[in-house]
């Protein structure tokens, strides 16, 4: 009976939710492994894994241990040097000690000889791995107790009969951790923490796939660690107590009929790899020697039951406590934050984690999806970027740490070995995971029914080998992408383990042109069969019609020629039907008023602090705006490199034409003027696109950039600059008001700033330190601001000094905002010393900002002696009725300097009333409401006051109009309306 038919029977196809195995709880355990993430083991080569931490608990176990290892030492002395073994330990430790790129690139990775948690092992057996799967969900999955918890010190422990334990068969899922804490037993023997063995012997059973040709063991094992060249002649003929490690059994056909490998005994003849396993195995190649295997579960049963002596389960972080504990040691490393900001950032680590704690104890989705250790450091690594992130070089993108996720975890995996496709997993699941996740995203629906998942996967199986495949995917993989719904009454629908996971599978599935009507799927095996009968044809024709001089040969010769190119046409029209979905997605209006993607993530990883949803109430819209992002990000040529090495290949001809088919729809839609949120979104997309060419052309197209209200992180404001940083053009206007902005901001767009012509700051909290950044941008001799506005930020008086020297050497600036600034007195008497070196600026603005009249007379009578300034703002300041005539009488003195102190002007209206209305209109919100409320007091009484002396009845007119707008102010802002 085939694989495919036995599953069958065990586990009916449409119980979806038995996928849901019990993963047990840790409580009362020894301790706990935490894995940051599982890498397909590559033992025998370059090792991949992720760091751990080791925790220890209470213990309620003895572990046994050997009483002493001198008797086995000293033989060891009397067979070989015993540096060789040490030299042995030297290269494994370094060896398995490498952390893989991505590790190092993403944030502060862990030492595997540091500390570590052990992980949850769970001691199992044949006939639980065959049975069907219990129907559970995620809450009882995490709330279930485990009795059968084993740690990796007593695997090889007596069993329950009291018999030896030599081999064990240690399997998971995708995701679980098995390489990683193989590499972690490899390295603790290194150091000594293992001292049950004298020797461990590691191999990659992929690398051992690799090879067919016959091999002895000891030439075996001297190929691949030279150091053991003198040991390796005694196995077998001494006591030595030797542990043999084979990572990744599922990539191995071992066939243990005595028909198909036959037996053998002797270390020295050769034979191949499969069949050393396969004898080891069988304990008829050096029966004393211990042997662990690591496997997924559809390849367990490869090997028959009375060869293996334990079957254990690594099981997944099963107690929210444990995920919290990886959490803190891992983003609360010294470098997590980067190098220049010790100080201030361990109080945002500490805050991330508190966070992330919070929401985790809301049994939210993070905690289900965190139930595999490989999500974890998916979580920190995402954080790590959208928190401490201030460049962006090329390598660090969103879509680049999730496609270096999924090399970490599926490089060099194909989803069945014994299938004769060799299809590689990643492929498999862009396949069909693809195609769930894409029909989710247009239906905007993240819930999907057992329904959903059989349309998706097995409508169309039509062969024995595809439902072969569809149960090795259940039973490996299918936990790794979907997990059971936490929220009431979604119970037993599934999600994706991390919400962002579905849009980024999506747009792999569009990418990769899975996404094909009929039409196209014929059109495709049509264009390389004729292609290739009218290349054969169009040659013998030729050769005939030199022959035989037939009028309609050239004729069906030509016709001929047409096919190929009209089919390749017609793939054509696949890439402009891909671009056209990511532009068309990328500027959807209904989502053109949410939050940014990028701060989408974070909610979705820390929570939104608040009180929760009620059960009853309307959910939100789902929201999918990643998704075009991702599939720009895709198409990068760093992450199509990593996908060619997961099986999904995207030629670099097809990028560019999907590129080029974007290009115009993209650099249009752009032009219509995006709010806020949707622009930022735009910038992303364009980091992630990562085509410095395209990113070009579609920025020389943006002459206003307006981000006001967006939190500008340092990594969105990195994002800026680096998209900006591709052109040299000079910006009209660039719009930051209320974005959160600091001193570390300011330098980070420092490049993009000095192209900006006007320049908004307001609402930024922008202190002296940071003025002092604006006056090094303000000096630059590449400079081109003429507008600055920096209401509404405390400059101060040291701030005041900073922005007089930059107002002394500048020759850009026209127009200087510096209302409600805190200068006070002395700090616009700072000002107005500086003011007579400048030889440019045109108007000030210098309201509301406590001035007296010594303050403000000085800074008019400097304005009189300016070439070019004629316009001074000093309402909403300490200014009295004398102060006020004798700024009138200097105005009347002065041909052209303006000075905007009140609403009146003499017995008539200022031509400027409206302008200071509508300022204090708008900054309302910000400003102390009770001094407004004085200031309109005192506006009025002196509108009433003019009004009252002049006889002009057209005058009169004018300012009862002005005093029913202030009127109206005063009673919107008593009554909390305005």
């Amino acid at each position: 009976m085939s694989r495919a038919m036995q599953c069958q029977s065990c586990l009916p196809w449409g119980s979806w939710t038995q996928l849901c195995r019990s993963l047990p709880g840790s409580r009362g355990t020894r301790s706990v492994y935490l894995c940051a993430a599982s890498v397909p083991g590559e033992l025998g080569s370059v090792p991949m894994g992720l760091g751990c931490v080791r925790y220890q608990g209470r213990s309620q176990e003895h572990s046994v241990q050997p009483s002493s290892s001198r008797h086995g030492l000293s033989q060891l002395r009397n067979v070989a040097s015993p540096d060789a073994i040490k030299k042995h330990q030297k290269s494994l430790s370094a060896w398995f000690s490498h952390q893989p790129n991505e590790e190092r690139q993403f944030g502060p990775s862990f030492s595997l000889d540091a500390v570590h948690v052990d992980p949850v092992i769970r001691e199992s057996s044949l006939e639980e791995i065959l049975k069907p799967s219990p129907d559970l969900t995620i809450q009882n999955q995490l709330q279930q107790p485990c009795s059968q918890v084993i740690s990796l010190q007593n695997l090889f422990d007596v069993d329950a009969c009291g018999r030896q334990v030599k081999n064990v068969v240690l399997y998971g899922t995708v995701g679980t951790g098995k390489s990683t804490l193989i590499k972690k037993m490899v390295v603790d023997w290194c150091h000594g923490r293992l001292p049950r063995f004298e020797l461990v012997i590691p191999f990659s059973c992929e690398d051992l796939s690799h090879s067919h040709a016959p091999i002895s063991l000891r030439r075996l094992i001297t190929k691949k660690y030279q150091h053991l060249r003198d040991v390796v002649p005694m196995l077998g003929a001494s006591n030595l107590k030797v542990l043999f490690i084979l990572n990744g059994l599922e990539r191995l056909n071992l066939d243990f009929r005595l028909a198909g490998t036959e037996l053998c005994c002797d270390p020295n003849e050769p034979v191949p790899p499969s069949a050393i396993v396969v004898n080891l195995l069988r304990k008829y190649l050096l029966p004393e020697a211990s042997i662990i295997v690591t496997t997924r579960p559809s390849a367990v049963r490869r090997i028959p039951g009375k060869y293996v002596g334990r079957y254990a389960e690594i099981c997944g972080f099963s107690d929210t406590n444990l995920q919290k504990l990886y959490f803190q040691m891992r983003l609360s490393q010294p470098g997590c934050s980067g190098e220049d900001s010790a100080g201030s950032s361990s109080g945002e680590q500490e805050n991330l984690v508190e966070m992330l704690s919070r929401n985790l104890e809301r049994h939210n989705q993070i905690a289900a999806a965190c139930f595999l250790p490989s999500y974890c450091w998916l979580v920190c690594t995402t954080l790590h970027f959208l928190y401490f992130t201030r460049t962006v070089p090329p390598s660090q993108t969103l879509t680049g740490i999730y496609t270096s996720f999924l090399r970490l975890n599926f490089s060099g995996e194909v989803l069945d070995s014994t299938d004769p496709t060799n299809i590689s997993m990643m492929k498999y699941v862009a396949k069909t995971v693809g195609k769930l996740a894409y029909e989710g995203v247009m239906s905007r629906k993240t819930c999907f029914s057992e329904d959903d998942l059989q349309q998706c996967f097995e409508v169309e199986m039509k062969t024995e080998s595809e439902l072969n495949l569809l149960e090795v995917f259940r039973s490996d993989v299918f936990r790794f992408f979907l997990t059971p719904c936490v929220q009431p009454g979604k119970e037993h629908t599934f999600v994706f383990t991390i919400p962002a996971m579905q849009e980024y599978l999506a747009a792999l599935y569009v990418v990769l042109g899975e996404k094909k009507t009929l039409a196209h799927r014929v059109g495709k095996e049509l264009s390389e069969i004729i292609g290739k009968v009218s290349e054969d044809v169009a040659v013998v024709l030729s050769i005939i019609s030199k022959v035989l001089p037939l009028r309609f040969l050239p004729v069906l010769f030509n016709l001929l020629k047409i096919f190929p190119r009209y089919f390749s046409r017609l793939s054509g029209k696949d890439r402009d039907a891909i671009a056209h979905t990511m532009a068309e997605e990328l500027f959807k209006e209904e989502d053109y008023y949410n939050d940014d993607v990028l701060d989408q993530i974070n909610f979705s990883i820390l929570g939104v602090e608040g009180p929760m949803r009620h059960p009853d109430e309307a959910p939100d819209d789902e929201v999918f705006e990643l998704f075009p992002i991702f599939m720009g990000g895709i198409l990068s040529r760093r992450n199509r490199a990593i996908l060619e090495q997961l099986g999904c290949s995207i030629k670099n001809l097809a990028a560019f034409e999907i590129a080029k088919a974007m290009k115009k729809t993209v650099i249009r839609n752009s032009r219509k003027g995006l709010p806020p949120s949707e622009l930022m979104d735009y910038l992303f997309f364009l980091h992630e696109f990562q085509n410095e060419r395209f990113t070009a052309e579609a920025i020389r197209s943006l002459r206003t950039v307006n981000l006001s209200s967006v939190k500008m992180t340092p990594l969105k404001c990195s994002v800026l600059a680096s998209v900006m940083g591709t052109t040299c053009h000079e910006v009209e206007e660039l719009n930051l008001t209320s974005c959160n902005l600091d001193t570390s901001s300011l330098r980070i767009l420092f490049p993009v700033l000095l192209r900006c012509k006007a320049l908004h700051l307001q609402l930024n909290s922008l202190g002296s330190d940071a003025c002092k950044e604006i006056r090094d941008l303000l000096l630059h001799d590449k400079c081109v601001v003429s507008n600055l506005r920096l209401a509404n930020n405390p400059v101060g008086e040291q701030g005041a000094q900073y922005l007089a020297e930059a107002l002394a050497g500048n020759r850009s600036l026209t127009h200087l905002s510096l209302l409600h600034t805190a200068l006070g007195d002395q700090g616009t008497e700072i000002i107005a010393q500086h003011l007579a070196k400048n030889q440019h600026l045109q108007e000030l603005n210098l309201g509301y900002n406590s001035l007296t009249d010594t303050a403000a007379l000085h800074v008019v009578e400097v304005a009189k002696k300016h070439p070019t300034l004629d316009k001074v703002h000093l309402y909403f300041n300490d200014i009295s009725e004398d102060g006020k005539r004798a700024l009138h009488s200097l105005r009347m003195d002065q041909d052209g300097v303006r000075a905007l102190v009140f609403l009146t002007a003499g017995t008539d209206v200022s031509d400027y009333w409206s302008n200071i209305l509508n300022v204090v209109q708008k900054n309302l919100p910000f400003w102390d409401r009770e001094r407004v409320r004085q200031h309109l007091a005192l506006i009025l009484q002196d509108l009433e006051s003019s009004r009252r002396q002049t006889a002009n009845p057209w005058r009169k007119a004018k300012f009862l109009r002005v005093e029913s707008e202030v009127k109206k102010m005063l009673g919107e802002l008593e009554h909390g309306t305005l």
